[in-house]
C-alpha cells in the first residue's frame, strides 16, 4: 500500500487536523469538535487514538473494538489499564479498573480515557466549570453510566494527579481535562 492508497484517516495532513482540533477543544472544556469530515466512515474514538498514540505509547482497549488492522496503524503497545497511558472505554459500563493517575513529580503520567458515550448532546445535562470555561459549560452525554462520574472525580481528586477525559460519539469529541469540574443535573 502507498501513500496514496492510504485511508483518509492515516494521512499526515489528517492527523495535522485533527491534532488542532483536539487542541482547540481541549483548551475549551465542554466545547464539542465535529470529526466528521475527517473520519470517512472510522469512529471518532479511533481518529482520537490516531492523533495521541504512536510507537512509544501504551495503550489499553477495554472495549474490543480495535482491529488488529487499527494496532498496526495505531503502532501502540497493548498493555493492561493500570500501566497504559491511554485506555478506550465504554461508558455505557462502569468503569472497574485503576488508571495511571500520575505523580506529584510526574503528573503527565496520568492517563488519558477516551470514553465512547451514544451522543454528547441528547442525555442529562452536565455543568462545567474550570480553566478555559468562562463561567460555565454544558455538557449532556448520552449512554454513559453515572459511576463514571463518580470514578473521574475520585482519579482526580488529588491535583496535580488524574486523569484527563476525552468523550467520543460517532463524529465528536469533547475533552474534559483534569482540571474541569463536573456537576450533574
Amino acid at each position: 500500500m502507498s501513500v496514496l492508497d492510504l485511508p483518509r484517516l492515516w494521512l499526515p495532513e489528517t492527523h495535522q487536523v485533527l491534532f488542532r482540533r483536539i487542541l482547540d477543544v481541549a483548551a475549551r472544556p465542554g466545547q464539542i469538535a465535529d470529526l466528521g469530515d475527517l473520519l470517512d466512515g472510522r469512529p471518532a474514538a479511533l481518529a482520537a487514538l490516531a492523533t495521541f498514540c504512536d510507537n512509544t505509547q501504551l495503550l489499553c482497549d477495554l472495549t474490543g473494538s480495535l482491529g488488529e488492522g487499527d494496532w498496526a496503524f495505531l503502532d501502540a503497545r497493548r498493555a493492561a489499564s493500570d500501566c497504559a497511558m491511554f485506555i478506550l472505554a465504554a461508558g455505557a459500563e462502569a468503569p472497574d479498573f485503576s488508571p495511571r493517575l500520575g505523580s506529584l513529580d510526574a503528573p503527565e503520567g496520568g492517563a488519558t480515557l477516551v470514553v465512547i458515550v451514544e451522543s454528547l448532546t441528547a442525555g442529562p445535562a452536565l455543568t462545567l466549570t474550570g480553566p478555559g470555561i468562562k463561567g460555565t459549560a454544558t455538557l449532556a452525554p448520552q449512554g454513559m453510566a453515572p459511576d463514571w462520574l463518580i470514578a473521574r472525580a475520585r482519579w482526580c481528586a488529588d491535583f496535580p494527579m488524574g486523569v484527563d477525559v476525552v468523550l467520543v460519539d460517532a463524529t465528536r469529541l469533547v475533552v474534559l481535562p483534569r482540571t474541569t469540574k463536573i456537576k450533574g443535573a
